[in-house]
């Protein structure tokens, strides 16, 4: 059963969330011949002040 954890910046509305679940369930299932059933998604909003890259916080 393949389970993706998502991270992203937190702002994003339902409905992209919906059709970036979608999009990402369709290809996995066509790529490894699984049933939708077997794909898990986890989506987790992270505050920019939570996220740095290359030493400098995001949020700065």
């Amino acid at each position: 059963m393949p389970t993706f954890n998502i991270q992203l910046f937190e702002g994003r509305s339902v409905e992209q969330k919906r059709e970036l679940v979608k999009a990402i369930t369709e290809v996995t299932c066509k790529t490894l011949q699984c049933p939708p059933e077997s794909v898990d998604i986890i989506i987790q909003d992270v505050k920019k002040e939570n996220w740095a890259t290359a030493g400098k916080l995001w949020s700065d």
